[in-house]
């Protein structure tokens, strides 16, 4: 019986309680191929992703959070954090019950959220994608994308975003401009994390049969399949493009590949893995691991673990604050610009100093 089926989401759902993360690198079969789902949807309140809306209509950064344990009681909710005074501002409903919200995304524009629903698993059509307004943090749209919606990644431009649908095999391509399914990607294999090259050109789509599929955004088909391992999850692309970097929960362990080649240039073992995120430097690798109450951090001139983090208990999903921001226009040090930019520029006093700095670099 697959993981993905209904009846197997539903029989986790009377064991999540006793699940210990104790596994031995030697452990196989289905454990491995139902822990992404016995922890993600049977846990309370666990934070999936971490999105921080840059929108210039914004008075402060926010963090958006899914909860999916809400939703056993309730509908499930995404809560806004005021990242200056850590406070929840706000709590949104965004899907029904059993299974909602799992993955959560952000335009890089800070305008929308992209939240998947898992919905109910007996109910094939009822996987959505909530989409929230950060102006006024309200549910703006709801799309219907494929079985059991899990990851959402959107293209650097803005434009589309790609939902991996686990259960029915495919990835939604949504455009955000009209919040409409315009493709639907098949060919995948119960697809469980996505990430988008920086260049907008390509899709990367782990599997839970252990591969990496590689979607051409161009015309949306899948070009490339790199196995990896047994039962990748998590995944995250240096910011020049040139490496991938997938969590491997099953083999604990982390593969890197080269995407100009598209080949598996490096193998970490003997660490657990989950969800993996990148510095803004490219230096660091982040990597999340439910097994161990850890984080990795992988030096990637090397691809070799340089420390261990002892975290709280079962980390699932890990994600890194962008570079500081510096001011290239004089422009953009008015009405309280300056306040935004931090280290190495800053942060300025006033506008003053802003201006004293753009004009020196």
């Amino acid at each position: 019986m697959k993981c993905t089926t209904e009846q197997g989401l539903m029989a986790r759902m009377k064991i999540h309680k006793s699940f210990t993360a104790t596994r031995k690198l030697s452990d196989n079969g289905m454990s491995h191929k139902c822990l992404h789902w016995s922890i993600a949807q049977h846990i309370a309140m666990v934070l999936l992703v971490l999105g921080l809306g840059t929108s210039t209509t914004l008075a402060q950064i926010r963090a958006y959070v899914a909860n999916t344990g809400d939703s056993f009681t309730a509908s499930g909710t995404v809560s806004v954090i005021d990242t200056a005074t850590n406070t929840v501002v706000a709590t949104i409903p965004v899907g029904p019950i059993p299974f909602a919200p799992i993955g959560i995304a952000i335009t890089p524009d800070g305008t929308r959220v992209y939240v998947t629903n898992a919905g109910d698993p007996f109910d094939r059509a009822s996987g959505t994608v909530a989409v929230i307004d950060t102006a006024t943090n309200t549910v703006v749209a709801t799309i219907p994308v494929g079985i059991l919606p899990e990851a959402v990644a959107i293209t650097p431009d803005g434009t589309r975003a790609y939902v991996a649908n686990t259960a029915s095999g495919t990835a939604s391509v949504i455009d955000t401009a009209t919040n409409i399914v315009v493709a639907t990607v098949a060919g995948l294999l119960d697809p469980l994390g996505v990430a988008i090259t920086p260049d907008g050109t390509r899709a990367y789509v782990t599997n839970e049969n252990g591969h990496v599929l590689i979607i051409d955004i161009a015309t949306n088909t899948v070009v490339t399949d790199i196995g990896v391992g047994a039962v990748p999850i998590g995944i995250a692309i240096t910011p020049d493009g040139t490496r991938a970097y997938v969590a491997d929960e099953a083999n604990f362990a982390v593969s890197v590949i080269d995407t100009a080649t598209n080949t598996v240039v490096a193998y970490i073992p003997d660490l657990a893995a989950f969800g993996v995120a990148i510095t803004p430097d490219g230096t660091r690798a982040y990597v999340a691991g439910a097994a161990s109450n850890t984080v990795s951090v992988i030096d990637t001139a090397t691809n070799t673990v340089v420390a261990t983090i002892p975290v709280g208990s079962l980390p699932l999903w890990v994600a890194i604050t962008p570079a500081p921001r510096v001011p290239t226009s004089i422009e953009q040090c008015e009405h309280g610009g300056y306040l935004k930019f931090g280290p190495p520029a800053g942060p300025f006093k006033n506008q003053g100093q802003c201006v004293s700095y753009v004009e020196h670099h």
